[in-house]
């Protein structure tokens, strides 16, 4: 569900497939379980569909992580967080 690499002083988390009700909580033990250094980025690339309990995830992400950045994001994931206001909490590049 998700991939951690560290790569000049960051920490780039690769989330795939489907962040929903049942994989939520798992996302989030594995990032809580990672040893992150450095600026935070979700890479989005294989992401195809996040549902509230994975914006929960992000939410907590945004609040522990200053200045959090979100990459790749497809635009139906993107129209998620525009509608939700995520696009105004972190910063956003699309694919």
């Amino acid at each position: 569900m998700v991939d951690i690499k560290k790569e000049n002083n960051q920490t780039i988390i690769s989330l795939k497939g489907r962040i929903d009700t049942t994989s939520a909580p798992v996302v989030e033990e594995e990032i809580n379980n990672a040893d992150i250094t450095g600026q935070l980025i979700l890479d989005a690339d294989e992401l195809v569909y996040i549902s509230s309990s994975g914006l929960r995830v992000i939410l907590k992400l945004i609040k522990k992580h200053n200045g959090l950045k979100m990459i790749n994001v497809s635009e139906e994931i993107y129209d998620i967080f525009d509608v939700t206001g995520f696009v105004d909490l972190l910063d956003i590049t699309k694919k």
